[in-house]
Formats: structure tokens, sequence, C-alpha cells
């Protein structure tokens, strides 16, 4: 049987092609890295949306996003932490333009944040050689 080609997408963030990889790195982020990344997502989103004046106030923000996070389904791998799902829910009801300007400053923070993480691994381990090689000598 021959696979008939669609433009629907099963996920709203695979319409844009920056945030749909945003997100599938985010999602396989540590829950440290999501939350962080999670925070500054809430705080550029209401910057964003006062700049435009899509709303005049943060109330106003974190208002139409309660109504939205009371409507929705909560079986998505962003729906575990409060403040990721929150960042998410806030990110999804913003313009396609807004989104996707957000959306490749999302991709440039996942990234810093998972080679910031890896240098710190890198260094942890790197302490700890230091401590074997101590211990043999």
């Amino acid at each position: 049987m021959k696979e008939e080609f669609t433009t629907k997408t099963r996920r709203w963030y695979d319409q844009d092609p920056v945030l749909s990889s945003a997100m599938e790195t985010l999602e396989e982020s540590s829950d440290d890295t999501q939350i962080k990344i999670a925070l500054n997502l809430i705080k550029i989103i209401t910057e964003h949306n006062i700049e435009d004046s899509q709303y005049e106030e943060v109330s106003d923000i974190i208002n139409a996003t309660e109504v939205d996070l009371a409507n929705q389904k909560r079986n998505r791998w962003y729906d575990l932490d409060e403040t990721v799902r929150t960042a998410i829910s806030m990110l999804q009801n913003c313009p396609n333009d807004t989104r996707h300007a957000i959306a490749v400053e999302m991709a440039k923070m996942v990234v810093e944040e998972i080679k910031k993480n890896e240098e710190d691994d890198e260094d942890e381990l790197d302490e700890v050689e230091k401590r074997l090689d101590a211990e043999e000598n």
C-alpha cells in the first residue's frame, strides 16, 4: 500500500521546522534544562506580547494562559511540569510570526544550555579523574 503525502501535522509546533526541532531537543533534555528554558520562554513571550500590544499587562497574559491550560489534556511530555506546561501553552497562544521569532531564540537557548551542561559534565569527569590519579599516587 502506498503512503499518501499530507501537509497536515500531528502536533501544533511541527508547522514550524525551527520550533519543531527546538521542541524535540527540549523534550530530550534533562528536567533542569527544561525548567530553565521554560522560565526564559515565559519571560521572552511576556516581553514579545507586551511589545506587540497583544496584551496590556502581564496579568492579561497569565489569565489567557490559565483559561487555555484548564481546557487542555495532560498527557503530553511537557505536561509533567507546571512551569514547562505554562511556557509551552503561552508559546502556543502566540501569533505565528511571534512564535517563529521566539522559536529561533528558544533553539539558541536549548543549544547553549546543552553545551553548558556538557561542559559541566566534562569538568566533573576531569575532577574525578584528578582525584583518582591523586589517590593512586
